[in-house]
């Protein structure tokens, strides 16, 4: 009984605090009130006298209605202004018009790392909100590496990068996530922001999973981030020599032909939110990003490559445009499904999205000064007969460097599936 009468006090406290000085929405209420009244008034007066409406009654009546709708848009703007602090109104129709769009689109899974998974993840936001970002969490160099063998934490570096892309935030707040401090500073050098905001985050709450929550809190994401498992993981190289290098940041610098890439320990438990996704999705890309750092050590935990030979999805690749020194030197684009399905298993992909624009020979020549060459298609039936349908379209913008076009990729892919 003490509680009950308790909880009802706590609801007319609550209700109370709407009218406490200052709030602001007890003269907007009031006006609703007496316009409500007024409209209530002509309206019973004239409804004794339908033949004969008075002037008083249109008066009262239209008073009424002006004063209501006045009062109803105040209140509607203050809360509005409250949620949205730092939106002008002029953009509060288009955020609240975009937030009940964007809720509706297709549930879409993107699983990788880099800066590949990022830009894709950049442009899918503008067509939903349904968006699950899958992160591999073997990276072992630059800042997440320090930051990982100095707290004992999962590297923040590319959770930090799609938690920006998927951001709603202000630029102001993005700048400040991807801030770099210069090398030349103690300490600090070489560190994002937001690899110690997650850090630190992590420090706080006691918990990495609460740390990202709290970080998508803060950049309002569209989606969520999540690292394809809690456990920390080292990524191992087996060459084709039978040499052995452990770290993902060191890979590449062998200079030799990967045969396989393991995790250590080889069998991690996967995110269970991951899973699920996987599972619920409408689609599932996995790319554009490094292969054998990026995208396969997210394959190798058991229950994400489960995940993805049992849901019903369409499972994309999007294939890289050109190869990566150390990594998949003189790789076709048969040559990356291969990997991918040695790796994970048959059934994991079922699509693979090919760039069929012609690469200008100036930008050909810059990537070969770095030791890269373009992805050649191969044979497209030898690639059919691994199981994968190929999905070939201009899916790349060409400015100085290549980079994949989200918005391409997803109109092809829409109308490839449609069809």
């Amino acid at each position: 009984m003490r509680k009950k009468t308790k909880d009802i006090i706590d609801k007319l406290v609550r209700v109370v605090k709407w009218f406490y000085p200052g709030v602001g929405i007890k003269r907007w209420a009031f006006l609703s009130l007496v316009g409500l009244f007024l409209i209530i008034l002509g309206s019973s007066h004239s409804l004794n006298n339908l033949r004969n409406i008075s002037f008083f009654d249109w008066f009262f009546l239209l008073s009424g209605l002006v004063l209501l709708i006045v009062g109803i848009w105040q209140v509607f703007c203050l809360l509005v202004e409250t949620l949205f602090p730092r939106r002008p109104r002029s953009e509060l129709a288009d955020v609240l018009y975009h937030r009940h769009v964007l809720s509706k689109g297709p549930r879409i899974v993107v699983i990788g790392g880099g800066s590949g998974q990022s830009v894709l993840l950049q442009g899918l936001k503008e067509y939903t909100s349904n968006i699950t970002a899958i992160v591999t969490v073997a990276d072992s160099g630059g800042s997440s590496g320090r930051l990982r063998n100095t707290f004992d934490i999962l590297p923040p570096g590319d959770i930090r990068n799609c938690l920006v892309a998927l951001a709603d935030a202000e630029s102001l707040v993005r700048k400040l996530f991807q801030y770099r401090f210069a090398k030349d500073i103690p300490e600090l050098g070489g560190h994002s922001f937001g690899n110690l905001f997650l850090t630190a985050l992590t420090q706080v709450t006691g918990d990495f999973e609460r740390a990202i929550k709290s970080a998508s809190e803060v950049l309002a994401i569209r989606g969520r981030v999540l690292p394809s498992t809690f456990e920390k993981v080292s990524l191992v190289a087996e060459y084709e020599d039978g040499s052995r290098v452990k770290g993902e940041a060191d890979i590449p610098n062998a200079g030799k032909k990967i045969k396989r890439v393991f995790l250590d320990p080889e069998k991690p438990v996967a995110c269970e939110e991951a899973v699920e996704a996987i599972r619920e999705a409408q689609i599932v890309f996995l790319g554009p990003g490094s292969l054998y750092t990026s995208i396969i050590p997210n394959l190798l935990v058991p229950g994400i490559s489960r995940a993805l030979k049992e849901t019903s999805a369409p499972k994309i690749y999007v294939c890289n445009v050109m190869t990566q020194k150390g990594e998949t030197d003189g790789y076709s684009v048969y040559d990356h499904i291969k990997a991918i399905l040695e790796h994970a298993g048959q059934g994991t992909l079922s699509f693979c999205v090919v760039n069929s624009t012609t690469i200008p020979q100036d930008a050909l020549d810059k990537y070969a000064e770095e030791g890269a060459k373009q992805v050649f298609w191969g044979d497209l039936r030898e690639i059919e007969q691994l199981g994968v349908k190929v999905i070939l379209g201009n899916v790349v913008d060409i400015s100085g460097v290549i980079r994949h076009n989200p918005h391409k990729i997803y109109n092809l892919v829409r109308e490839f599936i449609q069809d």
